[in-house]
């Protein structure tokens, strides 16, 4: 079973991750940011992992660093769960629809960090949640994968409409990307490595 868990301990934010990627889509979260929770609920359904998410944070500050270092931590389970990606397919896309707005996504598990980021959010806040820590999160995650990663949201008239379908598009490309593949015996690249 391709499993980790993690705790990440800073001066500002105290983060435990578990994570199986083999897993059914459970989703155990708090992270004191709801609407982080809810984000990270659609990330265990679509991408079918099953993950534990708790945080303590300086929430009294704002929510910056706790859903950053949530990405981080994150990030440094998927990698260690993933190991060395033998027989994984690689890469992995999707699109996904909510109501007006749609979201694409596509994953590459390259061993090198990047992102594309394309998210022009209607507004600035979705209830309290600040809308810049969207790619906050991204960018903690894709660092500490080490992932390549391009997420644009093509439409969308609604911010939580955008950020979710960021988010679920996130999880189905990365639940492709990492899928077993029954022809691939080693690691999908002509290095020979990952």
């Amino acid at each position: 079973m391709r499993k980790a868990e993690l705790t990440r301990v800073t001066k500002e934010t105290e983060i435990r991750v578990k994570l199986n990627l083999d897993g059914a889509g459970k989703a155990k979260i708090a992270t004191g940011v709801p609407f982080l929770d809810h984000m990270l609920e659609q990330v265990a359904r679509h991408g079918v992992f099953d993950l534990e998410v708790t945080a303590k944070g300086d929430l009294h500050i704002d929510g910056h660093h706790t859903v950053e270092d949530v990405g981080i931590t994150l990030g440094q389970a998927f990698a260690k769960a993933a190991g060395k990606k033998t027989g994984v397919r690689r890469y992995g896309h999707a699109y996904v629809p909510l109501d007006e707005a749609l979201s694409r996504a596509v994953v590459d598990l390259s061993g090198r960090p990047g992102l594309e980021y394309h998210i022009d959010f209607v507004r600035a806040r979705i209830g309290e949640f600040d809308v810049d820590l969207v790619h906050e999160f991204f960018q903690g995650f894709v660092n500490h994968a080490q992932v390549t990663l391009h997420i644009d949201n093509i439409k969308g008239s609604n911010a939580h409409h955008q950020a979710e379908t960021a988010f679920k598009a996130f999880a189905r490309a990365l639940r492709a990307a990492i899928e077993r593949d029954r022809r691939v015996a080693d690691v999908p690249s002509t290095k020979g490595s990952l």
